[in-house]
């Protein structure tokens, strides 16, 4: 929220011709696998799973409406399209990229560090990386009490 936030006040210039759109889109990264039993013999029921992907469709549609109606409240005249899908977002956002030849990718930090962002591998860096548009990282402001 706080890339869309950005690229809305410093990137979009509204004006009554335009022919902008943006594009918002959220990937839901893959569920982890889960064996009929877990690590301490119990085992996860299909309703139980039923349920993990009821609340991950239930997060990424919440987030989408949030981001609409933030769009929405400071720019009429930009045309907004949403996209939800499933994958690995570093490759999925190439992809999409890619696919829909954009002008320019937008896209949050959650500047997990140098030793986190080892481990878990850093969706902004991948794109910026791979992608053939400009790539503009926003990065999380720190709040008053120096933590995110």
């Amino acid at each position: 929220m706080n890339a869309l936030s950005w690229c809305l006040k410093n990137v979009l210039v509204s004006t009554s011709s335009s022919t902008d759109t943006m594009i918002l889109l959220y990937v839901k990264p893959p569920r982890v696998v889960y064996s009929a039993l877990d690590g301490t013999g119990y085992l996860f029921s299909s309703d139980i799973m039923k349920t993990m992907q009821k609340y991950s469709n239930d997060i990424a549609d919440c987030v989408i409406e949030k981001a609409k109606r933030m769009c929405r409240e400071q720019f009429q005249d930009v045309k907004v399209e949403t996209m939800i899908e499933h994958g690995d977002p570093r490759d999925f956002i190439c992809q999409i990229a890619e696919k829909l030849h954009v002008d320019m990718l937008v896209m949050g930090s959650h500047g997990y560090g140098v030793i986190k962002g080892a481990f878990l591998g850093s969706v902004s860096n991948h794109c910026a990386q791979n992608v053939k548009c400009p790539v503009l990282i926003v990065k999380r402001l720190k709040s008053a009490s120096g933590s995110k």
